[in-house]
């Protein structure tokens, strides 16, 4: 080989290509296919993957990353239109995984299936429209999908556990059935968790939130006005949410975050609470 191809710059990735421009970091010649534009000339492919790994990834305040994929809500939301189909094609279904408080106390499951049950199109629908604007779009990134799971799942049972505590334990009516033996289903309660984090979240940064009051508000009316709606999960789902959101407000700092999933729980551990106690009231009553 004579001294005049040794001398020729090759690129290292391409050996069969000339090139007589250089990475700005290592030196080496770099083919336009190679080439990714830096501040000054250009860099190779491979300092730039060595770049990225050493590079810190911006973090909210809650430990959330703003360029995450939102993969919990698109889970959460795949399952729902999974089980709503399975819903549709067996009408059985929805009975064994709606929560109805006269069959939960022996099948607690149902305490969080039915969160991911719905009655109708429109109920998926707006339920999930719901989710995607507030979850997905904010506080999943917000939060993280760890932290957001558990504001979600936590809420999806605290709006269970409202619903049986506001339901009265009485003998069974056919003419009028209590809503001790009527199922409800929907990730409303889950929802309105989401809608209670994201007040307690943004008032802990000193964000507005006032598009989220009227929200509130109009789908308050609206439990109370049409019939069929169970506005006692979408209380408890609220409440659940804004008290997990309110742990992980406190917790936020450095100092303080071991702290925070012991308190989590705590929030957990309240609403399995509620739910033992109202089902002891209830025994007691339909025995009297």
């Amino acid at each position: 080989m004579s001294e005049q191809q040794q001398v020729i710059p090759v690129c290292p990735r391409h050996p069969d290509r000339v090139s007589y421009v250089r990475c700005q970091r290592c030196g080496r010649p770099v083919c336009p296919e190679c080439q990714r534009p830096a501040a000054v000339g250009v860099q190779c492919v491979d300092c730039v993957k060595a770049q990225a790994k050493t590079m810190r990834t911006a973090r909210t305040v809650f430990g959330g990353n703003i360029n995450d994929t939102p993969t919990v809500s698109y889970a959460i939301i795949a399952i729902c239109v999974v089980v709503f189909v399975l819903q549709t094609a067996d009408s059985g279904l929805s009975r064994d995984i709606s929560f109805v408080p006269y069959l939960s106390e022996h099948e607690p499951w149902r305490f969080l299936t039915s969160a991911f049950a719905h009655a109708s199109i429109t109920h998926i629908l707006f339920n999930m429209l719901a989710l995607w604007m507030v979850g997905a779009q904010y506080l999943e990134r917000l939060l993280g999908g760890v932290r957001y799971a558990a504001v979600y799942l936590v809420s999806a049972l605290g709006g269970s556990a409202c619903y049986l505590l506001l339901s009265p334990a009485v003998p069974f009516e056919p003419t009028n059935p209590s809503s001790w033996y009527i199922g409800a289903v929907g990730a409303s309660g889950a929802v309105f968790g989401l809608f209670g984090a994201l007040l307690v979240l943004n008032r802990h940064l000193g964000r507005s939130s006032a598009g989220m009051w009227a929200t509130i508000g109009i789908n308050a009316v609206i439990g109370f006005v049409v019939p069929g709606i169970a506005w006692q999960a979408h209380l408890g789902g609220f409440v659940t949410g804004a008290a997990v959101a309110g742990v992980i407000a406190a917790t936020s700092a450095r100092q303080r975050r071991r702290w925070q999933w012991p308190g989590v729980a705590l929030v957990l551990l309240v609403v399995v609470a509620v739910a033992v106690l109202k089902y002891a009231a209830a025994a007691s009553s339909l025995l009297a």
